[in-house]
């Protein structure tokens, strides 16, 4: 089952963050995504580009609404012609299989549109 397809799950402050084999594994499904780090904690980054403001602001709504249909909430920097999507958890202060999926799922809302 791919990432995608796969249900997040609620996460707890004492959920265990991603071994760095299990984010190896995740990454190959979504090789776009950067692993950045930001005051010392490891997150997912992807920049989409758009034609003009209207479409950047029209996908950072799309990333809205899968947010908050997951319970799971980026960074959303939206500029003109390009959207920034940072996930992390800040529960785990680092990245979960959730992050994964959310971010292959970010991923299809760029090919579905």
């Amino acid at each position: 089952m791919s990432l995608a397809e796969q249900a997040c799950e609620a996460c707890r402050a004492d959920a265990p963050r991603a071994t760095d084999e299990q984010v190896a594994q995740w990454r190959n499904e979504i090789p776009a995504w950067k692993l950045v780090e930001e005051d010392g904690v490891v997150k997912l980054q992807r920049q989409f580009s758009f034609a003009d403001f209207s479409a950047a602001m029209a996908f950072s709504q799309q990333v809205a609404v899968l947010a908050d249909s997951v319970g799971h909430h980026p960074s959303l920097l939206t500029e003109w012609g390009k959207v920034t999507v940072t996930w992390w958890t800040h529960k785990i202060t680092g990245l979960h299989r959730n992050d994964f999926i959310c971010a292959a799922r970010t991923d299809q809302l760029l090919t579905n549109s």
